[in-house]
């Protein structure tokens, strides 16, 4: 069983969906966890007390991480409450789907990027700046980076920026023994496009015919490929994308 017990790990976009179900599963596993959010002060509290509760200590801190500024102050408010930074997963991020490319606007464009691309770029810059050595950095990206699928040309091309730097930024590290990993969820059953996704939706039924255990992903398959490379079992593992489709091809 991994034992994070003494670490403070960074979890972005966690008061819900796949960044929650991480942020849980570190605090079960002894970690100091902090939860970013961007929205609602009620969920990101109920998030924490459920971190607490799983057994880990918690805070909530509110950034936007397409602001530069914010991702400095959400790093330096778990560096003052915690004092150091262990495991940063930059998850934050959403969703447009259903849009063909040649439909897409420039007002799409600067929001999709901002998050997805600028948000995950300078949250791993800036994670690799103040991570403890033989730290960890772990990229939530998309399984639509890995081909080429109809309707997400902005949302894809927005996670595959962050995708290339993970493994740039792996080879930089590696005098810091620091590990620089990615994990590519397909669809997710409770996150993102999916979040409240109705149990007799045609998607259920669709995916039941073409994954392991005839079902769409969860957040928890998420966090079980989180827990590993936050754990001692992957200190020699980086530069790696961990496709997550329940052997579905993408």
């Amino acid at each position: 069983m991994t034992d994070l017990t003494g670490k403070v790990a960074v979890v972005t976009g966690s008061a819900r969906g796949i960044g929650k179900a991480v942020a849980l599963r570190y605090a079960s596993l002894g970690a100091r966890v902090v939860v970013n959010y961007f929205g609602d002060d009620q969920v990101a509290g109920s998030t924490v007390a459920e971190c607490r509760a799983a057994g880990g200590e918690a805070i909530a801190v509110k950034a936007d991480v397409s602001k530069v500024e914010d991702i400095e102050r959400l790093y330096r408010s778990t560096r003052e409450q915690f004092g150091r930074i262990d495991i940063v997963v930059a998850n934050a991020g959403f969703e447009i789907v259903d849009q063909p490319v040649l439909e897409a606007t420039e007002e799409q464009f600067d929001r999709i990027f901002a998050v997805n691309t600028k948000g995950a770029f300078f949250t791993l810059q800036k994670g690799a700046k103040y991570v403890a050595d033989g730290g960890r950095l772990i990229l939530i990206g998309s399984s639509s980076t890995a081909s080429p699928v109809p309707g997400t040309g902005l949302y894809s091309s927005s996670k595959m920026a962050a995708r290339q730097l993970v493994r740039v930024l792996a080879a930089e590290m590696i005098e810091r023994s620091v590990t620089v990993n990615t994990i590519l969820p397909a669809p997710t059953d409770g996150a993102g496009v999916f979040t409240d996704l109705a149990q007799d939706a045609p998607e259920h039924e669709f995916f039941a015919r073409i994954r392991f255990g005839q079902r769409l992903g969860r957040p928890d398959d998420v966090a079980d490929a989180a827990e590993y490379f936050a754990g001692d079992l992957a200190s020699y593992v980086s530069g790696q994308s961990l496709l997550l489709s329940g052997g579905a091809i993408v």
